[in-house]
C-alpha cells in the first residue's frame, strides 16, 4: 500500500476512533446537536440569500439562527401556556370523577375502581410544574448548545464537508455529493411535511372545533397544530381531554361527536394525506417508506426520530441505488 494512502487510513481510522468516543461522552447532548445540523442543512440557502443583500457572514449566521431559534419558541409557547392556563381545569375534572366507575356491555359489567388513581393523577398534574422548574437549566443549556452550534455551521458551512473530502478518495467523491444532496432534500421534505402538516391540522381543527359550538375553537386548533409537532400522540390527546371534559360537565352529545369526528379527521386525516403525498413530491419517498422511518424512527431514539429515521431510510435508499448503478455497470 502507497504511504500517502497508508496514511490515509490511519487518519480515516483514527478519526472514526476519536468521533466514538465523543459521541459517548457527548451522548446527553447528542440530539441537540444533530437537530442543530438539520436545522443548519434548511438555513442554509436563507443564510446564503441574506449574504447576497449585503448583510455580512457573520450578521446572515446571527439572523438565521435567530430565525431558528425564535421558530422553536413559537411551536412551543402555545402548547405550554394552554396547559399552563388549563392546568385547574384538569385537576377540578379529576376531583369530580367518581370513586367508582361501572361499564357495562352485552350484559356484562365490569368495576373500574378510581378512588387510588384520581389522587395519584391529580399529584402527576401537579408534579408537571416542578418537573419543567427541575428541568429548566437543563432545557436553557441545550438550548444555547443548539443555538452555538446552528450559528458555527452557519458561519463555516464547507468545513465539515472539506474534512472529509480529504480523507475520502477522489474517486468517491460523487458518493459523498450524491448523499449530501439526498440529505438536503429529504431534510427540506421532512421540515416543510411538519409545517404543512401542522398548518392542515389547524385548518381541519378549526372547522370541526366551531361546528362543535367550542368558545375557544381557534385556541384549541392552534394546540392541536403544534401537537402534531410531538410524535405519535399528536392532537389526538387533546381531542381525548375535550371528550373528557364535556362528559364530565354533562355534554355527552359533544363528546361521543368530538371523539367519532375529531379523531378521524383531525388526527389521522392530516398524518394519512398531507404528509404521504408531500414525502412523494418533495423527497421522492414513497408514503408507505416514509411512514415506516418515521413510525420507526420515533419509537426508537423518541421525539427526533421523526428527522431521524426518514432521513436514515432516505439514505438507505440511496446507497441501495447506488451499488444498483455501480454494480449493472460492473458487470456488463
Amino acid at each position: 500500500m502507497r504511504p500517502d494512502r497508508q496514511r490515509r487510513w490511519v487518519l480515516a481510522a483514527v478519526l472514526a476512533v476519536v468521533a466514538l468516543v465523543t459521541t459517548y461522552l457527548l451522548r446527553e447532548v447528542l440530539w441537540t446537536v444533530f437537530f442543530a445540523v438539520t436545522v443548519a442543512y434548511v438555513l442554509l440557502p436563507v443564510r446564503d440569500w441574506l449574504v447576497d443583500r449585503g448583510l455580512g457572514r457573520q450578521a446572515a449566521s446571527a439572523v438565521a439562527t435567530t430565525a431558528a431559534f425564535l421558530a422553536g419558541v413559537a411551536v412551543l409557547v402555545p402548547l405550554a401556556l394552554v396547559v399552563y392556563r388549563r392546568r385547574r381545569a384538569v385537576l377540578d375534572l379529576l376531583r369530580r370523577l367518581p370513586e367508582v366507575v361501572v361499564l357495562r356491555a352485552g350484559g356484562f359489567s365490569y368495576r373500574v375502581e378510581l378512588a387510588d388513581i384520581v389522587p395519584a393523577a391529580a399529584q402527576s398534574v401537579r408534579g408537571v410544574a416542578i418537573d419543567v422548574a427541575r428541568a429548566a437549566p437543563v432545557i436553557a443549556l441545550k438550548a444555547a448548545l443548539f443555538a452555538f452550534v446552528l450559528y458555527a455551521l452557519l458561519l463555516y458551512p464547507g468545513a465539515p464537508g472539506r474534512a472529509i473530502r480529504r480523507l475520502v478518495p477522489v474517486s468517491y467523491h460523487d458518493v459523498l455529493e450524491t448523499l449530501h444532496e439526498r440529505v438536503t432534500t429529504t431534510l427540506y421534505a421532512i421540515y416543510v411535511l411538519q409545517a404543512a402538516t401542522a398548518v392542515a391540522t389547524f385548518a381541519i381543527a378549526f372547522v370541526v372545533f366551531s361546528l362543535l359550538g367550542y368558545d375557544a375553537a381557534f385556541s384549541y386548533a392552534v394546540v392541536a397544530g403544534v401537537l402534531q409537532f410531538v410524535p405519535i400522540v399528536g392532537p389526538s390527546i387533546l381531542i381525548v381531554l375535550l371528550a373528557a371534559v364535556d362528559l364530565s360537565l354533562g355534554a355527552v352529545t359533544r363528546a361521543v361527536l368530538v371523539l367519532v369526528v375529531g379523531l378521524p379527521l383531525i388526527g389521522f386525516l392530516p398524518d394519512a394525506t398531507v404528509r404521504p403525498k408531500l414525502a412523494e413530491w418533495t423527497a421522492e419517498l414513497p408514503g408507505s417508506v416514509y411512514f415506516i422511518g418515521f413510525t420507526g424512527g420515533v419509537l426508537s431514539v423518541g421525539a427526533v426520530g421523526f428527522i431521524a429515521g426518514p432521513l436514515a431510510v432516505a439514505l438507505l435508499a440511496s446507497v441501495v441505488r447506488l451499488v444498483g448503478d455501480n454494480w449493472n455497470g460492473a458487470t456488463r
